[in-house]
């Protein structure tokens, strides 16, 4: 899935007004976490997640490991913060519209 400069733009936008919903630690990712993760892609479509600075590890590859298995699109990564965006399968249950 891949999407325009312009439509990152879009979903930068929104992210700034959303507050994040996740925050990942030293214990990293887990089964469970990245489970919950894609829920939430799933009926919000766009979430930020915090990383903590108990984790040490690099925040893009933390951001690319959730979007390969969430099959999701990494819209930005900023200091702490990482947005991601999936399209809703379902074209009526769209709640942003890009």
């Amino acid at each position: 899935m891949i999407i325009t400069s312009k439509q990152r733009s879009v979903l930068k936008g929104i992210a700034m007004t959303t507050d994040p919903i996740f925050q990942i630690g030293k214990s990293g990712l887990t089964d469970e976490f990245i489970a919950a993760i894609e829920e939430a892609l799933v009926k919000r479509e766009l979430i930020k997640i915090h990383v903590l600075k108990s984790n040490d590890d690099d925040k893009m590859e933390i951001a690319n490991a959730i979007a390969e298995a969430t099959d999701s699109i990494v819209v930005q990564v900023i200091g702490s913060m990482i947005v991601l965006f999936k399209y809703q399968h379902d074209p009526k249950k769209r709640k942003i519209d890009i």
